[in-house]
């Protein structure tokens, strides 16, 4: 028998977090035969790596997934945030549960990968990108026909609450409403449930911000929703964090260092530079607190080992032997893969003089930057009345007319939190905690576990 089973995926969720502003949270973690476990994160504790590792049971060097993004040597192109599951290099918890019960069924609401799936149902974040420059916000589901129908009932995906400067509790609000609507019309066995809130003032503000409890409450409001509704249904909870966010107060510029030593080269266009990543004989693709590098000679390796690891910030340079204690020595990641030190993060920029910026580098662009960009959480401080100015170009674009949305700082000293890092403090730590107690699990466990837990969840009485 298969026993229904949910998973909420509060990102950035850890134990300092638990408190007054989190009844829900709370309520949840201190029930009867409740239990609250420490995870801990693979190598990088980022969303995609984590999310998949926590859905294979495997570590990256076995999925393929080792960050939001990475360069593909073939292509010669840095790819982030792309959303095929075919990128997953190995079986899925759902297809795992499908061999033992034909008649299972899972419905995917936001977690990533969630594109040519083979979960039954499922809900993601598919911008319409006009050859006129607009984005316009959309979906993209399985079955085809549950696009139209969600958003013709709880209206257009806010893609600008999702991410971006405006970036807010509405985005959260609305996965929880469609994940309701999903589950009260197909009634799956396993579903998984993405509320991306915190995420966003974690990094903007930092965790230890007085304003991050505002959040937690608003939060808590939308999984309190949640844990009403389906356990009206008796169905069983599992709520986690894929990592914990740290504070940082500084960023390391590992391309710059580069491109000082006449490693990385760039293509002048247009009065800005790109980065020029097959004619370079080092560059960085840099995810928060972790940065890949690709060396074009593999006898350069030792030079460059020993030249990163002399960057203020840089706390380990792991080549490929190094790479395996970390489970992350697979062929997309870097030749060598760096560690931020603690309160540290690392950026893309590659150029020397912020007038020479290509002109993505102000924009919200998450698939043009070679690399994580969390100052798109911020509009630039130093514009005249930044909102106006949005308006304005928005009228522009409205009315036909090609814009540049170039309201996002360069200024890295705005970003207060990061992760990516795996040693970190017990109240940093993501958790897992569920509606079920699970005596063979210890106060901490590590995240590809996750799997295991789902897996007992749907089968086991």
């Amino acid at each position: 028998m298969t026993h229904q089973t949910v998973v909420i995926n509060v990102v950035g969720l850890s134990g300092s977090l638990l408190g007054d502003t989190s009844p829900n949270l709370y309520a949840l973690a201190n029930r009867g035969r409740s239990q609250v476990h420490r995870l801990k994160p693979v190598l990088p504790a980022v969303t995609c790596s984590v999310q998949s590792s926590m859905l294979t049971g495997l570590p990256p060097s076995k999925h393929g997934i080792v960050g939001n993004g990475w360069y593909d040597r073939d292509l010669g192109e840095v790819m982030f945030w792309k959303q095929s599951n075919r990128l997953v290099q190995s079986e899925k918890v759902w297809e795992t549960a499908k061999q033992r019960d034909p008649q299972f069924t899972c419905a995917n609401m936001f977690w990533w990968y969630n594109m040519n799936s083979s979960a039954d149902i499922s809900v993601t974040p598919r911008p319409q990108y006009k050859a006129d420059g607009r984005k316009i916000p959309d979906i993209h589901t399985y079955p085809v026909s549950l696009r139209d129908e969600l958003q013709s009932k709880l209206g257009q995906f806010p893609l600008f609450n999702f991410w971006g400067p405006m970036a807010s509790i509405v985005s959260s609000r609305w996965i929880a409403d469609a994940s309701l609507e999903v589950h009260q019309r197909f009634d799956p066995s396993l579903m998984l449930i993405y509320l991306p809130h915190l995420d966003y003032g974690l990094q903007k503000l930092g965790p230890n911000h007085p304003d991050i409890q505002n959040h937690v409450a608003q939060i808590d409001t939308e999984v309190g929703r949640l844990i009403d509704y389906f356990d009206s249904r008796n169905v069983r909870i599992i709520l986690l964090s894929e990592y914990g966010i740290e504070p940082v107060d500084e960023a390391v510029h590992v391309n710059e260092a580069l491109r000082q030593e006449g490693s990385l080269q760039v293509r002048n266009e247009d009065g800005g530079e790109l980065l020029d990543p097959g004619a370079s004989e080092a560059f960085a693709v840099v995810d928060h607190q972790i940065a890949h590098v690709y060396v074009k000679n593999p006898d350069q390796i030792p030079h460059y080992t020993t030249l990163l690891s002399k960057i203020p910030g840089v706390e380990r340079v792991l080549d490929r032997e190094s790479q395996k204690e970390f489970g992350i020595d697979h062929a997309r990641a870097g030749d060598l893969i760096l560690i931020a030190s603690l309160g540290r993060w690392f950026t893309y920029d590659y150029w020397l003089d912020d007038a020479k910026a290509p002109d993505f580098a102000r924009t919200v662009d998450i698939h043009r930057k070679p690399g994580y960009d969390p100052r798109e959480l911020f509009l630039d401080p130093t514009l005249t009345l930044p909102k106006l100015r949005i308006a304005m170009k928005l009228l522009r674009k409205k009315l036909g007319f090609r814009t540049l949305m170039d309201v996002i700082p360069l200024d890295t000293r705005l970003v207060k939190g990061s992760h990516g890092r795996i040693d970190q403090p017990p109240e940093l730590m993501p958790l897992l905690m569920t509606s079920r107690n699970d005596p063979t699990l210890g106060d901490e466990l590590p995240c590809h576990q996750v799997r295991d837990v789902i897996l007992n969840h749907l089968f086991e009485d």
